[in-house]
């Protein structure tokens, strides 16, 4: 399909220009280069605002020439010109100025001379505490020679500028001129429209042959608005289909029913449970036992808060799984958390769970029904650190089917590893694991298992559409009784270095008081980076380029040491834990920390998610700027835990104003995570969210903005699930059929299917 697309670039512009593209833009086809869309559209008439210039990137601008200067260097022969610009009539209230300076620059000298408009490309840098660039390719707009002589003036004012995304060896004007080529020898009738025709029709859309020639090469701004609206649509309308046809195609799969049984083990668990449950936990438990009681398989995501009870839904859900003579199994990302689930699971179900005993009540070969009730459910650890006699024993208890719940980390994905009757996947922290790894696990079912999918970091609705339109949505927005409230507050040390000491006296309130401390450091020693999570957005490099010499940032050894030597502390019993620790060693200093014989724990981002210690009161996080906002949120929710109100903590030794204090100002105003997690789109690129986090490369999205779009969003989406529902293989719409497989490369595709 669409052959003019995968026509190789050398067949339409010249071996010389298409080596030129491949080399510096990695685009081989036609299809690739007439969707390297322009990044933003610049009027000649106006100059570019330099206050909004990115630091450390290509940029493209327009700017009024102030004044010339030329000199000859001292060091080394050759002159130097610097050119000082303005973009005084931006509409900007200070107008802002650029120091441009060229090295032997007779073409800059001549040419860029006071009152002269010019769009410039170049890297842009700060020295001295000044914007500036070097060395920058220049066009004169005041006598354009592509266009002089050819364009009316007042038409050739109007004209909009494409900008595209360009690098050091190949700038905007030069990818323009060559894809202004490509559009005069390209055979336009021969590109298939993956639209199809009603709604082209009914959105009033340009035929695709047309909207990528205005998207290109506009002579208005209504031109390349039309295009891209258009160019818009179609990608939304391309990728919901994708998950709209995954989605019929899960759903047509056979799984085995889990249907409840009335005197079973979940039943006996509800009796026994010493709260009542939320009406949110209890509306997603009856959605749950619904479709768990399907011959289709469920697939859902279960969104939470911190501490909002999703474990205690995710139970049941399993309980009800080994009733019905299956397995269920919990992945978690971390030994720490999936130690830690092992113990709450069996704390929580009582004399209901006993190791070593055959599990549910309806099991093959089990004790079933007895008249005193269900027999208890074996849980089991799996998990790589294990003594290998304790693997191998968790291993056969898991092929046997004597273990009804089996919670492990990604030893569960070991080929060694079989289940008799895996019924129900669950999967905690889903954006720690990639396609591949739930996949692995989905294959050691005899049948389609059953999925529920766990995050506590609440998803835009946008997002969910956009990321997991494959599952359905549950959310559970209410916190448990019990859940005290959490006061966060930003600690700047630069402009109160005095708070330093205050910090540990306030750690010595708390423990002297009878509670403990978490202490949070972004690494573990001076030869690392840290324990960031995988698929965890860090600072982008812009914010941290801007930070300006570099820092020395709290390790959990460093930290340690320090507060061994801590007047305010004398006496407090503190313990450092980290990824690197030996696991028996991790499991003894949780637990440690758990009975209160640890007061203060020095801890890497490992405690992240799953670590439930009631008496924990206080954390401090460290050079708290280098977290996301969303593991800020994730990390303040270790505390306040027990009923006793949570204080978090962010400490950081950057200066008011800085874009890194942006995000913890954020955390520090509300801890509705929804909330966070819409100022975390804003604040973070969209190829954070969308892109090299999650399917290992760049943004997948050209022109689809998840927050911006919602509306373009749900109608695409509509539009898809109705072509599904009326054409499950898209009988008659090849051209749309074709766009999905081109989209979903490998790598796309785990961006789609991730969770």
């Amino acid at each position: 399909m669409n052959t003019e697309l995968h026509l190789p670039l050398e067949r339409r512009i010249g071996k010389r220009s298409a080596s030129v593209i491949g080399k510096h833009l990695g685009l081989d086809t036609v299809g690739e280069l007439l969707n390297y869309f322009p990044r933003r559209y610049l009027n000649r008439g106006e100059l570019t605002p330099i206050s909004k210039l990115p630091l450390d990137e290509e940029a493209t601008l327009i700017a009024r020439v102030l004044s010339n200067s030329t000199r000859q260097m001292r060091a080394r022969r050759g002159s130097l010109t610097d050119v000082v610009v303005s973009d005084e009539a931006s509409g900007e209230q200070i107008p802002g100025t650029l120091k441009i300076s060229f090295f032997n620059g007779f073409r800059a000298r001549t040419e860029l001379q006071p009152g002269r408009r010019v769009m410039f490309s170049g890297k842009v840098s700060r020295y001295a505490g000044s914007l500036g660039m070097t060395n920058p390719d220049f066009v004169l707009l005041d006598e354009d020679p592509e266009l002089a002589g050819s364009v009316d003036p007042e038409k050739l004012a109007a004209m909009p500028i494409p900008v595209y995304p360009a690098t050091a060896k190949l700038t905007s004007w030069s990818i323009h001129k060559v894809i202004t080529t490509l559009l005069d020898t390209i055979d336009m009738d021969g590109i298939e429209d993956p639209l199809p025709a009603d709604i082209a029709a009914r959105e009033k859309f340009l035929g695709i042959g047309e909207a990528y020639r205005l998207i290109h090469s506009p002579e208005t701004a209504a031109d390349w608005q039309r295009a891209r609206d258009r160019f818009r649509y179609q990608e939304a309308l391309v990728l919901q289909t994708a998950l709209a046809r995954r989605r019929a195609q899960l759903a047509a799969e056979e799984a085995t029913a889990r249907r409840p049984v009335p005197a079973g083990l979940l039943a006996s668990f509800d009796r026994q449970l010493p709260f009542t449950l939320t009406a949110g936990q209890a509306a997603v438990g009856k959605t749950l036992s619904h479709e768990l009681a399907q011959d289709s398989p469920m697939n859902r995501l279960l969104q939470g808060e911190v501490g909002s009870g999703k474990t205690i839904v995710a139970l049941r859900a399993m309980l009800q799984v080994v009733d019905a003579g299956g397995q269920a199994a919990l992945l978690a990302p971390t030994e720490v958390l999936a130690a830690q689930h092992f113990d709450s699971i069996r704390r929580t179900l009582g004399p209901l769970a006993r190791d070593g005993l055959f599990g549910g009540a309806g099991m093959l070969g089990g004790p079933g029904l007895s008249e005193s009730g269900p027999g208890p459910v074996q849980v089991t650890l799996l998990t790589g650190s294990m003594p290998l006699a304790a693997r191998k024993q968790a291993m056969l208890d898991a092929a046997s089917g004597n273990a009804g719940i089996v919670i492990g980390t990604h030893a569960l994905l070991s080929d060694k590893t079989s289940f008799q009757d895996l019924g129900l996947i669950v999967v905690d922290e889903q954006h720690r694991f990639g396609v591949e790894q739930r996949d692995a696990l989905r294959a050691k079912a005899n049948r389609p298992p059953h999925l529920l999918v766990m995050t506590a970091t609440p998803i835009p609705r946008t997002v969910a559409m956009t990321v997991f339109g494959d599952l359905e949505t549950s959310v559970l927005d209410e916190l448990p009784a019990g859940r005290a409230p959490i006061s966060t507050h930003v600690v700047g040390l630069a402009e109160n270095p005095g708070w330093a000491a205050r910090i540990w006296k306030r750690s010595r309130e708390e423990i002297d008081a009878g509670h403990q401390v978490y202490v949070v450091c972004p690494k573990i020693g001076d030869d690392d980076d840290g324990d960031f999570s995988p698929g965890e957005a860090e600072p982008s490099d812009a914010e941290l380029s801007e930070e300006g010499p570099a820092r020395e940032l709290a390790s959990v050894t460093a930290v340690v040491e320090t507060l061994s030597q801590e007047p305010a502390l004398r006496g407090v019993r503190v313990a450092p834990l980290h990824g690197r620790q030996d696991p028996v060693l991790k499991s003894e200093t949780m637990a440690s920390f758990t009975a209160n014989q640890t007061q203060l724990l020095v801890s890497t981002t490992v405690i992240e998610v799953g670590v439930d210690v009631h008496n924990a009161t206080l954390m401090v996080i460290l050079d708290a700027d280098r977290f996301g906002i969303s593991q800020l949120h994730q990390l303040r929710g270790r505390v306040g835990r027990g009923g006793l109100p949570g204080t978090c903590l962010l400490v950081t030794t950057l200066e008011p104003g800085h874009p890194s204090r942006r995000r913890l100002d954020a955390v520090a105003s509300t801890t509705d995570g929804f909330e966070l997690s819409q100022e975390d789109l804003k604040l973070r690129r969209e190829g954070d969210i969308l892109g090299a986090s999650q399917s290992g490369g760049r943004s997948t999205l050209k022109l689809l903005r998840v927050l911006e779009h919602e509306d373009v969003i749900a109608r695409a989406r509509t539009d898809a699930q109705r072509l599904v529902a009326n054409y499950p293989g898209l009988e008659g719409q090849q051209a749309l059929a074709a766009a999905i497989d081109e989209y979903l490369n490998p790598e796309k595709e785990a961006f789609l299917e991730r969770g």
